[in-house]
């Protein structure tokens, strides 16, 4: 897996700022945030968090495949595969987890510096790219679905099992995906509605007072 690219630094205290002018901010300003916006909700993004829940996914295939073998089988060859099974699904499951985790607070730490960063000025024009509505509708359409897929699987399974029908083991297989696609979708939203309330709150908000004048004297 490739590194990831390092983060943008925070802008400068109001004491240590240097810009010349107000477009040489919005240039720098322009330039760390159209990098951020697309590490929050860029298609790289989506990419990654569709690839660790579908490594999830599979995981949890192998951990219910294994729960499969346990019930319907006594002798010791098959639990020797169902540990097998058990085995390849938490090495897929427990990095699954852990990455995701990572790229939330990574998430976290993008939105924070995206209000830092957005609130040094306002450029309506320049901010139009930043926007990325097709994006956020993307995000949003698509999270959506696997929330919902994973809430019906969830909740309807369990509920129109029947007893000599549907074992314990397919129950809980069934819904332990849909417990990962809800998850997921549900991670997607979040994103989805954070960008929103930032361009919201940051680009269209009211503007906040220059750090450096107009007429390119330094504030002081």
């Amino acid at each position: 897996m490739p590194p990831r690219s390092p983060l943008p630094p925070p802008p400068p205290p109001v004491e240590t700022r240097s810009w010349p002018d107000r477009d040489a901010l919005l240039r720098d300003r322009a330039l760390v945030l159209g990098e951020l916006v697309r590490m929050h909700i860029g298609p790289g993004r989506l990419g990654m968090l569709w690839l660790w829940a579908g490594l999830a996914a599979l995981g949890w295939s192998f951990v219910g495949t294994a729960m499969l073998t346990f019930e319907e089988s006594h002798d010791v060859i098959s639990a020797f595969m169902g540990l097998v099974c058990v085995i390849v699904g938490a090495g897929l499951l427990v990095p699954s987890a852990v990455f995701v985790a990572l790229g939330m607070r990574r998430d976290r730490r993008v939105r924070r510096l995206l209000a830092e960063w957005g609130g040094l000025d306002r450029d309506p024009v320049g901010d139009v790219p930043l926007r990325r509505p097709a994006a956020g509708l993307v995000w949003m359409l698509t999270s959506y679905l696997l929330c919902a897929v994973g809430l019906y699987t969830c909740v309807i399974v369990p509920a129109t099992a029947r007893a000599g029908q549907e074992t314990y083991g397919t129950v809980a297989f069934l819904m332990g995906l849909g417990l990962v696609a809800w998850l997921t979708g549900l991670i997607g939203v979040v994103k989805a509605f954070a960008h929103r309330r930032w361009v919201v709150r940051v680009l269209i908000g009211a503007p906040a007072e220059p750090p450096v004048r107009v007429d390119g004297g330094a504030r002081h």
